[in-house]
């Protein structure tokens, strides 16, 4: 058998192993089968000696021991001998010796290496890690030779012979010897012709004057096992994992499924700690239903009219919400409870509000109307002052409004042919000509402006060089849209198809979206959750649809609305808040079941309930 690939012997391997069975002390045991040097046990005053087994055990003399159970011990090796581990199985444990051993627990690994008949990284390559972390630098460079035929990539050689100099040149020149740190940069670093820009950044550090201004110019531990362990995690990486584990492999291993299960879990909503120690491995993750907002927590019934729109702010504490009313209300929403109260009812909007904005600081709010409304309102959110009533043409209709990055300016426009930018003081700075909008939306570049228009499609408008270019074409009518934070996906709200999503660098269609029912009706949908992992529309059967962003068919269908559901909010703090606007006259706060069972609990791999209720 070949353990590792690397043409170990096999008898060698049962005479160790055997020997350690019949209590007998080898020189092989002496070195530590398994190819690493432990430390521990001669700083604790214990002899690493032929006294002291890799198991751990002390080897008594018991002769007649032997003697006696010398037919069962034949037995026993033979029915060892004729067991062969597999390939995977001699990675585990490898692996596991790995990890054993970053515990400290060396006469652990030593057992196990030794009953396994595997070995957990070549005796080169020991050596090599030996000679790094002690700083021998000449010795692992000679090491590097004899790894060099285990190398995939002939190249790599040399990055690895720079990484040691470099460490070596850094050394030298942190322990005060700039004479030998030049001879190392002139007549060791130079000659390998590799990497020439960082030859001159590593020839800047002999100017630096003292150890700290070094440490701190190159970024770098300085001399000791930090900055050696992190050039050997550095080192590993050209070497064959047969030859020489990756570090910490199978912790890494453990925090990819622990990775691929969230992501598979159709209601995982809440960020969680990255390392392994906030979940549970003896459990698959799963996440419950009743930790999603699927449940009602508030029905808001102040308006007295249908409920076109709701957003809320980007910081997350309110919730704006406009009707037919001819109001805009903005309430409170209580970060510890998410329970929302009335703050501020905006009025005087006499053809209603049917799309809300707020600025980038959530200081303003822009109100606009239906397809008859000529104005927009622009009020001051911490005063409730209005603060511009714009109104370009009385033959215009502005009905849609989007903020620039920078907070100064907006752009809005509608479907008779208006497209504006303008300050906040209503003035206008520019104009587009002809172009019938029906939705908004600004880039965070700060130039770039995209709009649906009768024509189906989605265009990129940019207002200091005037060009504009055809970024999205469906075939039919666009309702709606809205992008998602980091500019790259557009959730549209088509007439008579539903939902589609769509990639905007790559201009393609991502995905379309089954459930929801789509007619003329001007529907707001939007993305949300944690990491925008999910996608909420209203829709004309009365219900809001969810959707994880992977999966075309629902993962929830919330019912309590009578009539059409206009518009859908996600908290962008709380990922567990969600809100809708309807015609049946109410807005719906939707958040996880108000309580929870011990098992929903569980599932949530070592989360309380608390942070589930607060971050689910």
């Amino acid at each position: 058998m070949q353990a590792n690939g690397t043409g170990q012997e096999r008898d060698s391997e049962v005479s160790c192993r055997n020997g350690a069975q019949n209590g007998e002390s080898s020189s092989a045991v002496e070195a530590h089968s398994n190819g690493l040097v432990a430390v521990t046990d001669n700083e604790n005053g214990v002899s690493s000696g032929s006294n002291n087994n890799n198991n751990g055990v002390s080897a008594q003399p018991a002769p007649n021991n032997c003697n006696n159970n010398s037919s069962s011990s034949t037995s026993s090796t033979e029915v060892k001998k004729k067991k062969r581990l597999s390939q995977c199985e001699e990675d585990v444990i490898r692996l596991i010796g790995q990890h054993l051993h970053d515990l400290g627990l060396n006469q652990t690994v030593d057992l196990l290496m030794q009953e396994s008949g595997c070995r957990l990284e070549h005796p080169s390559a020991t050596r090599f890690r030996n000679h790094v972390m002690e700083g021998e630098w000449d010795k692992a460079e000679s090491d590097l030779n004899e790894l060099k035929a285990m190398m995939h990539s002939p190249s790599a050689i040399v990055r690895m012979k720079f990484l040691l100099l470099q460490q070596k040149y850094l050394e030298y020149l942190e322990d005060g010897k700039v004479l030998e740190a030049l001879q190392v940069l002139r007549a060791e670093l130079t000659p390998l012709k590799y990497n020439t820009e960082r030859i001159h950044v590593l020839s800047g550090y002999l100017m630096c004057s003292h150890a700290e201004d070094l440490r701190a110019k190159a970024e770098w531990e300085g001399k000791g096992t930090a900055s050696r362990t992190k050039l050997l995690d550095k080192l590993q990486t050209y070497l064959p994992p047969s030859v020489m584990l990756p570090p910490r492999r199978l912790q890494t291993l453990l925090k990819q499924a622990v990775e691929l299960q969230r992501e598979r879990c159709l209601y995982h909503n809440t960020k969680l700690d990255s390392g392994l120690d906030s979940v549970s491995l003896l459990l698959d993750h799963t996440c419950s239903r009743k930790q999603f907002p699927c449940y009602t927590q508030q029905i808001l019934t102040e308006h007295c009219n249908e409920v076109w729109f709701c957003k809320f702010s980007n910081d997350g504490t309110k919730l704006a919400t406009g009707s037919k009313d001819t109001t805009v209300i903005v309430w409170h929403v209580d970060v510890e409870t998410q329970q929302l109260k009335l703050l501020k009812t905006l009025e005087g909007h006499a053809y209603g509000v049917s799309y809300l904005a707020w600025s980038p600081d959530d200081t303003y709010l822009i109100a606009c109307g239906p397809d008859d409304c000529s104005e927009l309102w622009l009020w001051n959110v911490q005063t409730g002052e209005l603060r511009t009533k714009m109104s370009q043409s009385h033959e215009d209709s502005l009905t849609s409004v989007a903020w620039n990055p920078d907070g100064k300016r907006f752009v809005t426009g509608g479907q008779r042919g208006q497209f504006y930018q303008c300050d906040l003081d209503g003035n206008l700075l520019d104009s587009w000509e002809g172009v019938r909008v029906q939705c908004l939306w600004c880039l965070g570049d700060g130039r770039t402006v995209l709009a649906s228009d009768t024509h189906q499609r989605i265009r990129g408008y940019n207002f200091e060089d005037l060009t504009d270019r055809n970024i999205v074409q469906e075939d039919h009518p666009i309702m709606s849209f809205t992008v998602s934070k980091n500019g790259r996906l557009a959730l549209l709200n088509v007439a008579t198809q539903g939902v589609h999503l769509w990639d905007l660098q790559d201009r393609v269609l991502v995905r379309k979206y089954q459930g929801v029912t789509q007619g003329f009706y001007t529907i707001h949908s939007c993305l949300g959750g944690h990491n925008e992992d999910f996608i909420a529309s209203g829709s004309e059967d009365h219900k809001v649809y969810i959707w994880h962003r992977r999966s075309e068919l629902p993962i929830a269908e919330l019912t309590g609305h009578t009539r059409t559901v206009n518009c859908v909010s996600w908290n962008p703090v709380l990922p567990g808040l969600l809100a809708s606007a309807s015609d049946d006259g109410t807005v719906r706060i939707w958040g996880p079941a108000p309580f929870l069972d011990v098992q929903d609990s569980e599932g949530l791999n070592g989360m309380s309930m608390k942070t589930c209720m607060n971050g689910c």
